[in-house]
């Protein structure tokens, strides 16, 4: 290295290292920014007001599922895998959730944990199809997505089942946006994942197995627990897809999968392991719901909203990976 680059290198700033560090997340904030201030405009326009608390409340209750799910499959990409049964289980889980939850704190904290419980046995047999029998995630997954999509049809043959008003009001309150408090305990949760043995083996893992295994760390338990944990977040999504719709319906999970990827994306996420943040996750979830508002408000023929809704994640994804490389050449 020339002795001029080494000495630029050591005078680089802290600021500059740090932000070289967390291009991902700083991406995926400029979008948030950028879609809260496109939809803010739209929302003017038609209405001749500013978003307000209602708005908000809606947005963040919206967004709760998929940002659980998208916790989930933050942790499994990390590892180099991919889990397309995330809308599957949350189908079952939601179904669940509507037809057992009955209106008493008994029955909501002990339906609740089994809800949860499900899930993580659901993310448990992907874990050790693909950690122990080492099959490719995307296969395994793909095949259970459609077991779970028909016991969650089998649970609720059509939409249906009642939660309960106290149990939407713990989880989702609408008239105010609490549930931002359920995420800021995963956002801890995260922080303390991170640096845990287990955070840092699922990096380990993602960024290069090999070495990860030659240095003592247990490559198949690490898969087995991470995809244990995605079957979780995707149980916890269901269940405030539940509280949400304030009913069940076993085929509304299914457009969480590519969401789910689409946020993690967004998110600074890197598909092939070792790099990434939920929280990054977490504001790509929020990302794709304002993307969703900005259609709603421009008032686009429903039938073409699916085809923008495409084209300008394309579009955010793209001028995210391209500032993401001027950013780290800058470095």
């Amino acid at each position: 290295m020339p002795p001029e680059l080494a000495a630029r290198r050591e005078r680089r700033p802290f600021t500059a290292h740090l932000v070289g560090q967390n291009i991902g997340l700083l991406l995926v904030f400029a979008l948030l920014a950028a879609a809260v201030l496109l939809y803010c405009v739209f929302f003017w326009i038609r209405q001749q007001s500013l978003p307000g608390n209602f708005e908000l409340t809606s947005t963040v209750n919206n967004t709760m599922p998929l940002a659980m799910a998208a916790i989930g499959q933050t942790i499994v990409v990390l590892t180099r895998g991919l889990d397309l049964s995330v809308g599957g289980i949350i189908d079952l889980t939601n179904a669940l959730a509507a037809v057992q939850i009955q209106d008493n704190a008994g029955s909501m904290l002990a339906w609740t944990a089994v809800v949860l419980l499900v899930g993580a046995a659901l993310g448990l047999v992907n874990g050790l199809l693909v950690g122990v029998g080492r099959l490719q995630p995307i296969v395994v997954t793909l095949a259970t997505l459609s077991i779970f999509q028909g016991l969650a049809i089998r649970v609720l043959p059509q939409p249906g089942g009642a939660i309960p008003p106290s149990y939407t009001a713990a989880l989702v309150d609408p008239n105010n946006p609490w549930a931002l408090l359920y995420l800021g305990l995963c956002v801890l949760l995260w922080l303390a994942f991170r640096r845990s043995a287990l955070g840092v083996a699922i990096f380990a893992i993602g960024n290069d197995e090999g070495a990860a295994r030659a240095n003592g760390i247990k490559v198949v338990q690490g898969k087995v627990i991470a995809y244990t944990l995605s079957g979780v977040f995707a149980a916890a999504g269901g269940l405030f897809l539940a509280a949400t719709a304030t009913a069940g319906d076993a085929t509304s999970g299914n457009g969480f999968t590519l969401s789910s990827i689409v946020a993690v994306v967004l998110g600074g996420v890197n598909l092939f392991g070792g790099r990434g943040s939920a929280v990054g996750a977490i504001a790509g979830a929020f990302v794709t719901t304002m993307i969703v508002n900005i259609l709603f408000f421009s008032e686009i023929d429903p039938l073409y909203q699916s085809f923008y809704e495409g084209l300008f994640l394309i579009i955010a994804v793209v001028v995210g990976a391209v500032l993401g490389r001027l950013l780290r050449r800058r470095r």
